[in-house]
């Protein structure tokens, strides 16, 4: 499947962050953002799972078109900064209330989705309690405990030591070859080498293709 992204834009304030952005994305790739912090990434993540509205444009995916056929991308696995997860339930418990929204999975694919980041799903310690490294691996594992469609990741090796980043990086070359979409930005230009098929630069809300990273 695709996705097209035709001239979207999106203001805040008076203040243009997303600016005449067009995009095709193919099933089965990995795309890779990159700038600097306030260019716009996590913003065009937004926009493209329907977290955020946009002013105008259109996005579709496959036949649809996100904010008329549906509001948020109805088979997406995301990692953004706010992770979303409760600080007073345990990993396991917090992967099991969200798998209730849409009852796709149950026990044995969220303790798999744990287990591939390395984790362990018996562990009785609370989310709040996690490393940074920890938190991170279990917003990935929320991410993909779905098998979804799209996967949107922003910054997933932030906070990984080096056997963790080969992990991450690792699931996400899996994924790919599953068929999903991936949108990855990263700070990481490693990250970049190793994993994108085609690279965008961001720079005040503006995309541009690029051939290599400097």
């Amino acid at each position: 499947m695709k996705m097209v992204v035709n001239d979207i834009s999106k203001s805040i304030k008076g203040k243009r962050i997303l600016s005449n952005i067009s995009l095709e994305m193919q099933s089965g790739k990995v795309y890779g953002f990159v700038g600097r912090n306030g260019s716009g990434k996590t913003m065009l993540f937004r926009a493209l799972s329907g977290l955020m509205s946009i002013d105008s444009g259109v996005i579709t995916w496959g036949n649809k078109q996100l904010h008329k056929d549906f509001s948020v991308l109805p088979e997406l696995g995301i990692v953004l900064e706010s992770a979303g997860l409760y600080p007073n339930l345990t990993g396991m418990e917090n992967l099991m209330y969200l798998a209730r929204f849409k009852n796709k999975v149950g026990k044995n694919e969220v303790i798999n989705a744990i287990e591939r980041v390395g984790l362990d799903p018996n562990d009785k310690r609370v989310f709040g309690k996690y490393s940074l490294g920890m938190k991170q691996r279990l917003v990935i594992a929320q991410a993909i405990m779905e098998k979804p469609d799209v996967i949107m990741l922003d910054e997933p090796t932030n906070g990984l030591d080096e056997s963790g980043i080969e992990l991450i990086r690792n699931i996400i070359i899996e994924e790919k070859q599953r068929g999903a979409l991936i949108l990855l930005a990263s700070h990481n230009k490693e990250d970049m080498h190793v994993l994108a098929d085609k690279l965008y630069k961001m720079v005040n809300g503006e995309v541009a293709e690029m051939e290599v990273l400097p």
